[in-house]
């Protein structure tokens, strides 16, 4: 059962978007999901359809409390799923924002709150939506998951702000026997600009294998945000298949156990790679095709000869 931080202290990166797109994900696999809004804000409480909520997660952190986020949950105002199954959240609030100093009062157990209240869940997936600081309220949520998401823009900047969260992380797995791991980086709204493809190179050279499949710049995605709606269910909207693929992608770069089955049926039909002929074409290749271009050769006669 994966509990998965969405991390980066730098702002305005689209950290509740992907929160909320890997929510949508699970709950179209008619898995049981349950949303953590850590950040005052709040966008993810009500990017999720649920206004004036009776409880918050206020309560959760303000003391210990094992176990008691299950009676904090309230579902959200999503439509229902083709699986019939809409994702729960813990929400956030405004208030929420005077309980870290609070919690800085406490010299034993400021950090570990959200874990102890998580404790016992009985979700498939619960996904924390971390506000953009590395105060108390974020380390919570890291303290919380098994595994960290951060996510970035391919923008200025962006590498130094996913190396300053990954010492973060690093710190705390070096004290919890190495949780939470990384589970990668995941680059939100992508564009076609130059710009955009250079910042995206620049963060694969740093981190490798580390930088997942990109959450491309899409029309949709924004639409789906104001509207509250789970970018899987904008149905045929233009935009909106590519982007509920690329979130069910990035759900199942993250979290492997959870992972759509690839049906049988479609391995078995996958083409085999044809045999090379003895000339070194395969069969049925069309020797005017040139190695280079992919077109026909222009030294081809266009009609045969008579």
């Amino acid at each position: 059962m994966p509990v998965i931080a969405v991390v980066n202290q730098k702002g305005g990166v689209g950290k509740t978007t992907v929160a909320l797109g890997l929510a949508s994900a699970a709950a179209h696999r008619g898995l049981r999901t349950l949303v953590v809004d850590l950040d005052p804000q709040a966008n993810a409480t009500t990017g999720l359809g649920v206004w004036d909520p009776p409880h918050t997660v206020d309560a959760a952190l303000e003391a210990d409390r094992p176990g008691g986020a299950t009676q904090l949950v309230v579902p959200a105002g999503w439509p229902v799923s083709d699986d019939g199954v809409v994702p729960d959240v813990v929400a956030s609030t405004p208030a929420l924002a005077a309980r870290e100093p609070q919690l800085a009062n406490d010299p034993v157990g400021a950090q570990d709150r959200l874990q102890l209240a998580l404790e016992g869940h009985p979700y498939d997936l619960v996904v924390i939506d971390c506000p953009p600081s590395l105060g108390l309220l974020t380390i919570n949520g890291l303290f919380a998951a098994d595994r960290a998401l951060i996510v970035t823009e391919p923008a200025a900047w962006a590498s130094d702000g996913v190396a300053q969260i990954r010492r973060t992380i690093d710190r705390i797995a070096a004290r919890r026997d190495g949780v939470p791991r990384i589970a990668g980086v995941a680059v939100n709204r992508l564009g076609r600009t130059r710009d955009a493809k250079y910042w995206h190179g620049q963060l694969c050279e740093h981190y490798g294998d580390d930088v997942l499949e990109p959450v491309r710049l899409r029309a949709a995605v924004a639409e789906a945000s104001a509207q509250s709606l789970p970018i899987h269910g904008l149905g045929h909207r233009p935009g909106a298949p590519e982007a509920s693929e690329e979130f069910d992608v990035l759900l199942d770069a993250i979290a492997p156990e959870l992972a759509r089955p690839v049906p049988e049926a479609l391995a078995a039909d996958e083409p085999s790679t044809p045999e090379p002929s003895g000339d070194g074409e395969a069969p049925g290749a069309d020797p005017r095709i040139d190695a280079v271009g992919d077109r026909p050769s222009s030294s081809a006669p266009s009609t045969p000869a008579v």
